[in-house]
């Protein structure tokens, strides 16, 4: 008992068999998981925002799956070898502007994994990124699986097409 207030004080052996008794039905078992009036368990109350995190998550892979999906159909036409506006042509020119060279400038004015790949097959290139950001996306819709590298992963994809698509991809950033 803690002198300052004696009409507050419990004393501690009655607190511990109230927590025994609270939490273990017989000697010896595991205390089960608690459980709310509607008898849903602990992890599904309200509160835990399970329900949120699916519908966010699966609603984000489906904005990613349609992105994907419009840049396969159009990157070809629009910034491939062939396309209105190439992005090779748009990554040489960035090249150019900072002294010829791959440097830390180049990657930042226009952050792309492209800088990475080879440039002979860009519109393959193209394609594997879009499909990447595709097959990614699909498994998030579907399973509904999703963490933290997986999402970055769909960012980074998303961005590395955003930012050789000049004009066409202007008003994704």
């Amino acid at each position: 008992m803690r002198p300052d207030c004696p009409a507050m004080a419990v004393p501690v052996e009655q607190v511990r068999r109230r927590k025994a008794r609270d939490w273990s039905p017989g000697h010896g078992s595991p205390p089960q998981p608690e459980r709310n009036p509607a008898g849903c368990p602990a992890h599904l109350r309200a509160g835990t925002f399970w329900l949120t995190r699916i519908v966010l998550l699966r609603a984000l892979a489906f904005v990613y799956f349609v992105a994907f999906l419009v840049a396969f159909h159009q990157n070809k036409q629009l910034i491939g070898d062939r396309g209105l506006l190439p992005c090779k042509a748009y990554l040489k020119s960035v090249q150019q502007h900072f002294q010829g060279r791959v440097s830390w400038d180049a990657v930042s004015y226009a952050p792309t994994i492209l800088w990475l790949l080879d440039w002979s097959h860009m519109d393959s290139n193209l394609d594997a990124l879009a499909l990447l950001g595709l097959g990614i996306s699909f498994f998030i819709l579907v399973t509904g699986c999703a963490n933290m590298v997986l999402m970055a992963v769909l960012w980074v994809l998303y961005m590395s097409l955003v930012n050789v698509g000049q004009i066409w991809y202007s008003f994704g950033k």
